[in-house]
């Protein structure tokens, strides 16, 4: 399926409509998973559900024209880029609602105990990764394949073209800068 997947998204970078839309069924379920293990992360039991993110997702990919895939892994890095924009865009409309609205939560690392018993606001993670995207947008990058997209250290390190051992590196260095800067709001 894989081979299949790369081949769809050759096709849709070179404007094929319907290879784009054939594409979809292949990866549902993988889309699905990704946005399902966002909203797991988060706490709180808002109405925002995996299906609705990866519609959306699929939507503003749809719109935005003659896209260039250069893999099955640049795909999935997009679409995960594309999960956090649409979670920090419900957080914005949620906090809107009222004023001191909720904050939606969402723990930076599946492995390590982020911060020690708080999970960052979602907004206030999105600002510190375009922070941090200032400083090094590798590392940015590398924090969104692994934490949005769920990508492992190798698929990190394909879709990046650098090793596995600099990605785990990188990442480890972005953990903590993030969890630094995220402290210092406290």
């Amino acid at each position: 399926m894989k081979h299949t997947v790369t081949y769809l998204l050759e096709r849709w970078s070179q404007g094929d409509r319907e290879a784009a839309e054939q594409v979809v069924p292949l990866v549902y379920d993988e889309l699905h998973d990704i946005a399902a293990k966002e909203l797991r992360r988060r706490r709180g039991g808002d109405t925002l559900q995996a299906t609705a993110i990866v519609h959306e997702a699929y939507l503003r990919l749809s719109g935005q024209g003659a896209l260039r895939w250069s893999s099955r892994t640049h795909f999935f890095a997009v679409a995960a880029h594309l999960v956090r924009q649409i979670l920090v865009d419900y957080a914005r409309r949620q906090h809107r609602l009222k004023r001191g609205g909720r904050s939606e939560r969402v723990t930076l690392s599946e492995a390590v105990a982020f911060v020690a018993a708080r999970d960052p606001d979602l907004l206030a993670l999105d600002e510190a990764l375009a922070r941090l995207e200032a400083l090094d947008p590798r590392k940015a990058t590398i924090v969104e394949l692994r934490f949005f997209a769920g990508l492992t250290l190798d698929e990190a390190a394909e879709q990046l073209g650098i090793s596995p051992e600099t990605v785990s590196r990188e990442w480890r260095r972005a953990r903590a800068w993030l969890c630094n800067e995220l402290e210092s709001e406290k």
